[in-house]
């Protein structure tokens, strides 16, 4: 199998190739960040991986770079809700224009199977990340209509420990002995793990029949109480307009009505990171 991960040297990226790398025949590693990319490579770098410096906005580049591939697992995108806020048009380019161009490159390159991976904010979304997302997953599972079979799509919450999350901010905060800007300490979101989300797409690889939206039972946590778990000091600043209280995978799964975990559950989460 000859797989090419769009975003690839990105947080999942980086733990989904090392984790299917010795199964396929190629994994190509398509990204735009040359730093990402080259310190990824010194720690990654195999007989079986491949380089691309491209972005999912450049259709020409994609197709050159899905030339005998087999599967695409698209996880590039714009992800900072407040950056989608005042650049929408920034992320309609990368969110929406790059996943029709995976599209097009994808059946002009007889392509077999692609994945996008979606998130909960593609739900009654709010922002315009959430919008670009939602319009994303529209283009897949339509792509799968139009052409009978090969296009999924996975949705799930943000994954914990990922590039630019509240952990790894709330951390750098706390050595800095700053106190963490918290939005609202009822607020509630979904827990993934790296490790479930690698696992859940490359399941849906292995699965998929073409038109699945696929989507996780998580459990949740309240905001208050990570900030407790973390051992931290809050400072209030309320829940901004682009911000849900609680999100949705959709009309059944809510962080709010979500298996709840507890603050000791969540030490050892976050000990486990």
């Amino acid at each position: 199998m000859n797989i090419l991960v769009t975003g690839g040297s990105g947080f999942f990226g980086r733990h989904f190739c090392a984790a299917i790398e010795r199964e396929c025949e190629r994994v190509v590693v398509y990204s735009r960040d040359e730093v990402k990319q080259a310190v990824m490579r010194e720690a990654q770098d195999s007989e079986r991986m491949r380089w691309m410096i491209g972005d999912v906005r450049d259709l020409q580049r994609l197709t050159r770079a899905m030339r005998g591939i087999d599967v695409v697992v698209h996880a590039a995108a714009l992800k900072r809700i407040e950056v989608g806020q005042y650049n929408p048009d920034e992320m309609v380019k990368t969110n929406v224009i790059g996943t029709m161009n995976v599209i097009e490159a994808a059946m002009s390159s007889g392509v077999q199977k692609v994945v996008f991976l979606s998130s909960d904010k593609a739900y009654q979304p709010i922002s315009p990340y959430g919008l670009s997302k939602a319009m994303a997953e529209a283009l897949i599972l339509n792509a799968n209509n139009m052409h009978g079979k090969g296009f999924a799509a996975v949705r799930y919450g943000n994954v914990a420990g990922s590039t630019g999350s509240v952990i790894p901010a709330w951390r750098a905060r706390k050595e800095r002995s700053q106190a963490v800007r918290v939005t609202d300490f009822e607020c509630t979101r979904f827990w993934m793990t790296i490790e479930q989300a690698v696992n859940m797409v490359y399941g849906t690889i292995k699965s998929m029949v073409g038109g699945e939206l696929n989507i996780p039972e998580l459990p949740a946590y309240r905001l208050g109480d990570l900030v407790e778990a973390m051992g931290l000091v809050p400072e209030i600043i309320g829940l901004p307009a682009h911000e849900k209280l609680h999100e949705s995978m959709d009309e059944f799964r809510s962080s709010a009505t979500a298996r709840r975990m507890t603050v000791s559950e969540l030490r050892e989460a976050l000990n486990a990171l």
